[in-house]
């Protein structure tokens, strides 16, 4: 470790506070507009080249973001104005392991002082080390990124099927009905009372922890009741879900995967019955009308997505295991608790 440097975060980069861009001034175009929880929108003029690394300044603290095109970091954000000479990919991967929370503010108005964070003590490899770093992690997320497209292209395989197939060529004979016809919508529970395990916990942004047991062991699709409405999950493993979500229970077989493409289609956020915070009840899923073919279309149907849920399972769980990777190396690399051969 000799050969690493005690310093404060302010000698190896300057951060800069982003730059306000109000709605009514935005234009059309393909440069991302990063706030403090991410890509926002996008605007026709950039404040800042690629690499470019944004964390927030307030709103979302904690959260690194990169950007590989150049970007306007609006004024929610911190972003790194002057790597130094240091590796812009190694930074981005630092800061990650930076501890946020301490430089938030605690007023009326929480936010970060780039001042303050300069002033924190790091220990930093010099730049052979730190691209070897980079490497290494790089490696693990363009894996995972992989992984996700190659969902994001089977789950629009398994759309265009059920779009063809039960929107573009209904059956002439198929009968008129509702969502309750053939599902149990059922509320989920609170899990705070649950120790932890290896059950997913969903909420209606996705899986919130892990627990010790299930609510539910069969094929379901939860929909959320508050919050995001538009976020409607297919799972076919045991899982539990927070009292802001509804699962169903199938009536019939061979038609969980068909109700998830139905409630896919559906813009849920306009269904909305709640008001400050968006809602959904039992009586607006259960009435949702749809046309419900024959026993033997639905196993077609069935039969023929298949593939694709199955390999989108095995994608989903080798993400798991190469984010675990990733989050366990991420730290000990920053460090200096394993060192990366040159």
């Amino acid at each position: 470790m000799s050969e690493w440097r005690e310093c404060e975060l302010g000698e190896i980069i300057n951060l800069k506070r982003g730059h306000d861009l109000p709605k009514r001034l935005r234009q059309d175009g393909n440069i991302p507009i990063i706030s403090s929880s991410g890509v926002s929108g996008f605007h026709n003029t950039s404040k800042a080249d690629a690499i470019g690394v944004v964390t927030g300044r307030y709103g979302t603290i904690g959260k690194v973001f990169l950007s590989k095109v150049p970007f306007w970091p609006l004024n929610t954000t911190l972003y790194v104005e002057n790597f130094k000479g240091n590796d812009e990919i190694f930074i981005y991967y630092f800061l990650q392991k930076i501890d946020w929370e301490i430089f938030n503010d605690k007023s009326a108005v929480p936010g970060v002082n780039r001042n303050d964070v300069h002033k924190e003590n790091i220990l930093t490899p010099p730049l052979p080390e730190q691209k070897a770093i980079a490497e290494v992690l790089s490696v693990l997320d363009d894996k995972i990124d992989l992984l996700h497209r190659q969902n994001k292209t089977l789950e629009q395989m398994a759309e265009t099927l059920f779009r063809q197939w039960f929107m573009v060529e209904p059956g002439e004979d198929w009968e008129e009905g509702v969502l309750g016809d053939l599902v149990e919508v059922k509320y989920g529970k609170d899990h705070k009372k649950l120790q932890d395990g290896e059950i997913p916990v969903y909420g209606s942004g996705g899986v919130m922890r892990y627990a010790e047991k299930s609510l539910y062991d069969d094929e379901s699709v939860l929909i959320p009741r508050k919050g995001t409405l538009n976020n409607v999950v297919y799972i076919d493993e045991p899982f539990w879900t927070v009292d802001t979500m509804f699962y169903t229970i199938m009536k019939q077989p061979n038609i969980a995967k068909f109700i998830y493409q139905f409630m896919k289609e559906k813009d849920l956020a306009s269904m909305n019955v709640g008001s400050a915070v968006p809602s959904m009840t039992t009586q607006v899923l259960n009435s949702m009308p749809l046309l419900i073919p024959s026993d033997n279309e639905f196993e077609y149907f069935e039969n023929a997505v298949i593939p694709y849920y199955q390999k989108t399972k095995e994608n989903q769980k080798q993400i798991r295991t190469l984010q675990s990777l990733r989050d366990t190396l991420l730290p000990k690399l920053m460090s200096g608790g394993i060192r990366v051969k040159i």
